[in-house]
């Protein structure tokens, strides 16, 4: 199943691409790294395979993307310019239309049903899915297997009560395969089930946000960065 848009572009007319975004792009000279590319790149990586959007500084003007080889063990991080990028696939186009998922090559996978039974109560929330579900869901490559994981994305750009979040995750907990999923807030991601336990063990606890600038330790994941960098000082 392969759900695409072409790139577009926002006001400032910058290219509209966000982490976990699978982005197909003009071939292997698009490649941009300050070190030497791992050799598997040139014999395994072929234009039809999407890179993806990462975290990571973009002052250049750059995308950071990650290239995925055939084995787990094959992953190298570069850059690409936002004039190369032919085809964007987000994680929420992914789980849009149900009729797609329910028909996909992988519709019997334990992941693919947990999606199918999580688009029944996830209307509200804005989501999709990332890893190898998503990867799979995008290409036809079969990455993901019964046993996979399930690596959603939830977009949150205001704190959510923590009630809805526990209620949430107890849903998640019913699933019949393994969730990771990482809350979207406008300056980083943060893992759920981290950010729930965390607040059991009392007010105050910081937990690892996941930025454009690297990891840091906040007690507030939609506060800026700048305000939790102080928390650190």
């Amino acid at each position: 199943m392969k759900s695409a848009v072409m790139p577009s572009s926002g006001p400032t007319g910058r290219l509209l691409c966000r982490p976990h975004d699978l982005l197909w792009i003009a071939g292997r000279e698009a490649f941009v790294s300050r070190k030497p590319l791992p050799s598997w790149v040139d014999s395994r990586w072929h234009d039809d395979m999407p890179v993806v959007v990462r975290r990571d500084d973009r002052k250049s003007g750059l995308i950071p993307i990650g290239i995925r080889g055939k084995t787990r063990a094959e992953r190298a991080a570069a850059w690409i310019s936002p004039e190369s990028v032919r085809k964007i696939v987000s994680p929420e186009s992914l789980v849009s239309d149900t009729g797609k998922l329910a028909t996909s090559p992988f519709a019997n996978t334990r992941p693919v049903q947990a999606l199918l039974h999580l688009a029944k109560w996830m209307e509200t929330w804005h989501w999709g899915v990332t890893g190898s579900c998503g990867y799979a869901l995008a290409t036809g490559t079969p990455v993901m297997h019964d046993d996979s994981d399930l690596d959603l994305l939830i977009r949150c750009p205001e704190p959510v009560n923590p009630a809805i979040f526990e209620e949430l995750a107890g849903k998640l907990a019913a699933l019949s395969c393994r969730t990771d999923i990482q809350i979207e807030t406008p300056t980083g991601a943060f893992a759920l089930q981290e950010w729930l336990r965390r607040r059991g063990e009392g007010t105050g606890c910081r937990i690892l946000l996941k930025t454009d600038h690297g990891p840091i330790l906040t007690t507030d994941p939609w506060r800026s960065v700048q305000s939790a960098k102080r928390e650190i000082s």
